[in-house]
């Protein structure tokens, strides 16, 4: 079968563990590599042995070279260079969050659609074997009823790194989007979408929001407890309480170890190790969508993407930020 040949957008750090992840994948190709300069593209595709370095993203989209592009640039980005690659008859990829708002968010599936491609949220995290694991727990009735969740994804930047883009409002920064869209994923998987109330506190800079709580409601009365943050470190853990017992998740969207504590005294440590480094679990996925002729995921659908997306538009409104995009 012919391997799918992929083409990174963009050049950070997220583009080189996606790098990293693809030479774990037997199906897959990595081939081409795009960037807003020549220079960068050549030093990225030196490191990996890239075939095709493209100076900028239009040349990439335009070529012959690739089947899907995965787009790893900021968050501001993900629309414009997600439906530039569609437009040309290229799959996409996108990093999460897929767009800054539910709008654009629309406009990328319309885009996908129109162009008959395939388009997927890179919401990694779902597809590694820790949360498959915990969904067949949880669905085997190991924990019994689901009525809480925990999860915190909280980190900081250095003095020297204040530049950086997700502290700018005009890249779309802050924590909700960076990071806090992994505990809103979360708390979806493990208690469902019907939702009755969402309360939402932040601190602020720059204005983006820095530090972010977000208390979630369900019809059932379960509550989902989840905290971001860009300028405050906290242990990023999470549990997931059930009527039989809870579990500690020390990674708690995409756990290695799953520590499971039962009333009955069952005490239990389950691994769930990625293949490489959790990245290779989607760049398969992509390659198995693509197979089967599916234009959209099965397990990271355009619904999923929407509803969450829809979640941050609603915690901004709350928390008063507010990108140019939203205008």
């Amino acid at each position: 079968m012919k391997k799918i040949r992929f083409g990174i957008v963009g050049t950070g750090n997220i583009a080189h563990r996606f790098a990293e992840a693809i030479k774990n994948v037997s199906d897959a190709e990595l081939t081409s590599i795009a960037s807003r300069t020549s220079e960068n593209a050549e030093i990225f595709g030196n490191e990996f042995n890239i075939q095709h370095r493209f100076g900028s993203y239009e040349s990439m989209a335009k070529s012959d070279k690739i089947d899907v592009a995965y787009i790893a640039v900021p968050h501001s980005s993900h629309k414009d260079c997600s439906m530039l690659m569609m437009e040309n008859g290229k799959s996409v990829i996108c990093e999460k969050p897929l767009a800054v708002n539910s709008k654009e968010v629309e406009a990328m599936f319309d885009c996908a659609q129109k162009n008959n491609v395939f388009l997927m949220e890179a919401m990694w995290a779902r597809l590694v074997p820790g949360t498959v694991k915990m969904l067949e727990l949880i669905e085997n009735g190991v924990l019994g009823e689901i009525r809480g969740v925990e999860g915190k994804f909280c980190y900081t930047f250095d003095e020297d790194e204040m530049d950086h883009h997700a502290l700018k409002v005009e890249n779309g920064g802050g924590a909700l989007l960076d990071v806090g869209v992994y505990g809103l994923n979360f708390a979806s998987w493990y208690l469902g979408k019907n939702i009755v109330d969402i309360k939402s506190f932040a601190d602020k800079y720059n204005g983006t929001d820095s530090h972010t709580c977000t208390l979630i409601k369900y019809e059932n009365g379960a509550i989902a407890d989840l905290s971001c943050a860009t300028l405050l470190r906290k242990p990023n853990e999470g549990y997931i309480y059930g009527t039989k017992g809870f579990v500690h998740l020390n990674r708690f969207y995409a756990p290695q170890e799953i520590e499971l504590h039962l009333l009955d005294g069952t005490n239990e440590k389950l691994e769930a190790r990625y293949c490489g480094n959790g990245f290779e679990e989607q760049i398969q996925h992509v390659c198995d969508c693509l197979y089967k002729g599916l234009k959209e995921s099965p397990i990271n659908t355009k619904e999923q993407t929407v509803f969450i997306t829809k979640q941050m538009d609603e915690i901004r409104k709350d928390i008063e930020v507010i990108y140019p995009q939203d205008n």
